[in-house]
């Protein structure tokens, strides 16, 4: 079996680290491993797979034999992308950095695998509420065009990275022992004013735009008309923090231009890898984050007939953000890659 040399970006955080569990679960053809982080995780060891590596501080001269780059995110891919691309690596970006730009593939491989072979260098991960949406969208716009989405996230703290999921640990300890409760990452680690996310919810992710929607619900609504192909696509998003440590979950209201059942919508998502549907209102049977969290299928639920509209249904989808909405999504792209022949 032939290796590809691969580098991850962003080694020590938890995408980077989710990205190691999945090459060694799938078993992922590495050759050389290089693990890089910013300067102030450099010289750290990393375990894996028998081995120690020492991580490096990624510079625009870490890239040399490098054949695949995953990126975990953040400012690292603006500043280093180029340079990897450069040196003749491909570039998989979780960052929204390069997610709009018109000569870059947004892809998520079950729904846009044709869009790999565009690629210039980079191709970029969507967002992670846009892939748990989009994965059961697809298999419902190939039984009619879907004209509209409205869609409510209900979006872990992990999302905001291992600080969010540290200040919501350390404030539910406060609570239980009657003690202060600081908030310093929530909503938005950069802003000044932060709220407490324990025994709470915070309607804002990411910064508000002029428009009032944030920077997250317009990702939303860009990203999925990008995948989709259908820039006639309306969508609607309202996202919002929530006190679970992992894995998102979202209502999501889709409005057809034809007819579609309830029993053909079923049908579609059972059959679309990557789905699992786990609806059964009878046995109280549903996605919840717990479920999900730690699994790489992302489900749906509750699947009933929206009767304000015409042609409308109602979906309640739950994913793990970190596998599917991040890491997993990403090693498949490069999976994807590798057999089609297009490293």
């Amino acid at each position: 079996m032939k290796r590809y040399n691969t580098a991850i970006v962003g080694a020590t955080g938890a995408v980077g680290q989710e990205f190691l569990k999945l090459i060694e679960e799938r078993n992922f053809p590495f050759g050389e491993l290089k693990m890089m982080a910013s300067s102030r995780s450099a010289g750290k060891t990393i375990h894996f797979m028998g081995k120690d590596y020492t991580v490096e501080e990624t510079t625009e001269k870490s890239f040399d034999g490098v054949q695949i780059a995953l990126f975990a995110g953040g400012a690292a891919s603006k500043l280093f992308a180029p340079a990897a691309v450069k040196a003749g690596a491909v570039v998989i970006d979780n960052s929204s950095n390069f997610r709009m730009d018109p000569n870059v593939p947004l892809v998520v491989p079950e729904v846009n695998p044709q869009a790999i072979a565009r690629h210039k260098g980079i191709i970029a991960n969507p967002n992670c509420s846009t892939i748990i949406m989009v994965m059961a969208l697809k298999p419902l716009y190939n039984l009619s065009r879907i004209k509209r989405v409205v869609v409510s996230t209900y979006q872990a703290v992990s999302g905001a990275g291992r600080e969010g999921m540290d200040e919501l640990k350390s404030q539910l300890d406060a609570l239980a022992n009657d003690a202060p409760v600081e908030a310093k990452i929530l909503p938005v680690a950069k802003l000044d004013k932060h709220y407490q996310i324990a025994s709470n919810l915070l309607p804002q992710i990411d910064v508000f735009q002029d428009n009032l929607y944030t920077k997250e619900e317009m990702k939303m609504v860009n990203e999925t008309q990008k995948i989709m192909e259908d820039d006639a696509l309306k969508v609607t998003a309202t996202t919002i923090r929530v006190p679970v440590y992992r894995s998102h979950a979202e209502s999501v209201n889709v409005e057809f231009a034809d007819d579609v059942s309830v029993e053909d919508a079923r049908a579609a998502l059972e059959q679309f890898p990557g789905v699992k549907v786990s609806d059964n209102p009878a046995e109280m049977i549903y996605p919840q984050p717990l479920e999900t969290s730690g699994k790489d299928a992302v489900e749906v639920g509750r699947i009933r007939k929206d009767f304000s509209i015409e042609h409308g249904l109602n979906l309640w989808v739950c994913g793990d953000q970190i596998r599917k909405g991040a890491a997993l999504n990403a090693l498949q792209i490069a999976e994807y890659m590798i057999a089609n022949g297009l490293v």
